[in-house]
């Protein structure tokens, strides 16, 4: 068991250093504050754990095994990183102009907000759903009960994650005083929402 659990986190450490949606996303909350970052890692990790789950219980193979489900998935989830991109660009435009300590700690933006953004993004791609039905398996020890020992995966997955993308918005914080700048902040939201842009664009047109 401890060997699986290392080939396990080891396997974990690199999903989560493979840049995706979540990642950008991550980054570019934290540019607003280190409660805003922290939250959305929080929505994202709920997300992670809830697919995972969801593939314990064998409720994964009827997203795959049903084309339609996949395909409205697939335009939802695109449809979500469009909305977060053009989010962004707006954001990048508004603070045009404005001070450089200006908008860091949003008031408008509420921990629920945050962290429901991360939960959403997670839970409107279909691919960490397929992706979690294909991956907890292989760590689930032979004789070992499937239903416990793949939930109990699951939740390691999440904490590990969480330390990992935790990292990342004490990174952003750190940096404070550069990204802080108006000019700095919102060429990094301008790149921010054009890759969330594109990743929904691409979503879209697979299939």
């Amino acid at each position: 068991m401890p060997t699986t659990l290392l080939a396990f986190l080891g396997a974990c450490t690199l999903i989560a250093a493979s840049p995706g949606p979540s990642t950008v996303l991550i980054i570019k909350q934290s540019l607003h504050s280190r409660r805003s970052g922290f939250l959305t890692v929080l929505g994202n990790e709920t997300g992670v754990f809830i697919w995972g789950v969801v593939a314990a219980l064998g409720l994964t193979a009827l997203l795959t095994a049903s084309e339609i489900a996949y395909d409205v998935m697939r335009i939802v989830g695109a449809a979500v990183l469009v909305a977060f991109g053009v989010q962004a660009l707006r954001q990048a435009r508004r603070a045009k102009g404005a001070a450089a300590d200006e908008g860091w700690e949003s008031t408008g933006r509420t921990g629920w907000a945050a962290y429901r953004a991360g939960l959403l993004l997670n839970l409107a791609n279909p691919k960490a759903a397929v992706f979690a039905m294909s991956f907890l398996p292989q760590f689930v020890p032979e004789g070992a009960p499937h239903l416990p020992t793949m939930v109990g995966l699951a939740a390691l997955w999440a904490v590990y994650e969480i330390g990992y993308y935790g990292l990342y918005v004490w990174f952003v914080g750190r940096l404070r005083s550069v990204l802080s700048r108006a000019g700095v902040r919102r060429r990094l939201e301008q790149v921010s929402g054009g890759v969330l842009l594109l990743l929904g664009v691409r979503m879209a047109l697979e299939s």
